[in-house]
């Protein structure tokens, strides 16, 4: 076979390909023998019928029909390892010459990954913010933890304080008309969490257990149901049952109930640690993404639709799929967020556009520094996946490997290694903070 490649644009080419007529014989009779199987020819048991008969009862182009559908993925493959393309795109067949005894000749076009121009990507100036914890961060957090290991209590007698958390059945009505949305039953609402609206809580407040209640409301504007976004309505709530809150005492106690230290002055330096490491992580991150955008910002590198397009593909699978999952539909879902499916993919498509050029960019300056991935570090990579999914490292290996994905871990730990170097050669200006990025 022989293929050449020809650049007809900036970022797609045309491969021309020529198949030996032996080959197209051989395909040809490889789709006779598949299809003469299934073929139902008077005289002839399935399978028996010669290739002449056959022919002649379904005709010469059924064959070349089934030849190609075999025959063009397979030259397509090899013409693009002969000619060293990356495709990014499908690819666009034309068959030029198809007649038995002479050579298949194909054109085929196809988008490739595009030529990236590198401009500096050492030196690059970038600031970073240096992280500090507030003592009210730390106390807000304990809080938190009180919160969270707190014990719900049944208030027997008594009423609705904020905070508590209460189970009610509800209905609304809009000039006595019941309303999509409108209405449940045996709802949790932790009081003072804004349930419909912020008002709306405070109205809560006092009823008891058994108590009905008929509370006016004005519907927020970004209510789901934008039919009735706006409008006033009057919710008739029954509470059913009070819960409230018995937080622990904040002390040793506490300390030794909700983690391996004895006191609650190590469990506060420990809870400030944690917070310090998170604000240093997210600040790190903020970083290196700045390098990276500074880096694509002085590069040169036009990205081909298609590629948008594919990765635009995967962005919006990414937002639907969990959606769909929960049973709802794609049209419940753009309705419940006040937009279109076309005003999203125009939301998104920038994102997907920019997303691709940091990866070509990243990827372009690993090529240039020789980054590579050694398998001690596919290993450790792998042996991290492992622990997180619970998984043997060597299992995780073979699904990994049945699935081509060890390269997409390679490829990662590399582009690592190419951030690395942008932190390691940039002129990072320290900032101070007073208090730890939120």
């Amino acid at each position: 076979m022989k293929a050449s490649a020809e650049k007809i644009d900036k970022n797609r080419v045309e491969l021309q390909v020529e198949v030996e007529p032996e080959r197209l014989d051989e395909v040809l009779n490889q789709a006779y023998r598949k299809l003469v199987r299934k073929a139902n020819i008077p005289g002839f048991r399935p399978g028996k019928a010669p290739r002449p008969v056959f022919e002649r009862f379904y005709g010469k182009q059924s064959l070349y029909e089934e030849a190609m559908e075999q025959l063009i993925p397979r030259a397509y493959l090899e013409a693009v390892a002969d000619t060293g393309i990356q495709p990014v795109s499908q690819p666009e067949v034309d068959v030029v010459q198809l007649e038995e005894g002479k050579p298949v000749i194909l054109k085929i076009q196809v988008d490739v990954k595009p030529e990236v121009v590198l401009g500096e990507y050492k030196n690059l100036k970038v600031e970073r913010q240096v992280a500090e914890v507030s003592d009210s961060e730390v106390d807000e957090e304990l809080e938190k933890l009180r919160n969270r290991y707190a014990k719900l209590v049944t208030i027997e007698e008594g009423t609705v304080e904020m905070g508590d958390i209460i189970t009610i059945d509800y209905e609304g009505t809009i000039n006595g008309e019941p309303f999509a949305g409108g209405s449940a039953t045996d709802r949790s609402v932790e009081v003072g969490k804004g349930f419909v609206a912020k008002d709306f809580d405070a109205h809560l407040v006092g009823m008891s257990t058994g108590e009905t209640r008929e509370i006016p409301l004005s519907i927020p504007e970004d209510f789901p149901n934008k039919e009735v976004a706006g409008k006033e309505a009057l919710i008739t709530v029954t509470v059913k049952e009070i819960k409230r809150k018995e937080l622990a005492d904040l002390d040793d106690e506490f300390a030794k109930d909700v983690s391996e230290h004895d006191t609650l002055e190590a469990l506060r330096a420990e809870t400030r640690k944690k917070l310090e490491n998170a604000a240093e992580k997210k600040i790190e991150y903020v970083m290196r993404n700045a390098l990276i955008s500074e880096a694509v910002a002085g590069a040169e590198v036009e990205v081909p639709a298609s590629m948008v397009d594919a990765r635009l593909e995967t962005m919006m699978e990414e937002v639907l799929r969990p959606v769909i999952e929960q049973g709802m539909t794609k049209e419940d879902f753009f309705k419940l967020t006040n937009q279109t499916e076309e005003s999203m993919r125009a939301d998104i498509r920038p994102r997907a556009e920019e997303s691709l050029k940091k990866e070509l960019v990243i990827d372009r300056i690993a090529e240039v520094e020789g980054l590579e991935a050694t398998e001690e570090e596919v290993d450790a990579e792998l042996a991290k996946m492992a622990e997180f999914y619970r998984l043997e490292a060597d299992r995780l290996r073979e699904i990994l490997e049945q699935r081509n994905d060890l390269d997409s871990i390679r490829t990662a730990i590399k582009r690592d290694k190419a951030v690395d170097l942008l932190v390691a050669n940039a002129e990072i200006v320290g900032q101070e903070s007073t208090e730890a990025e939120k």
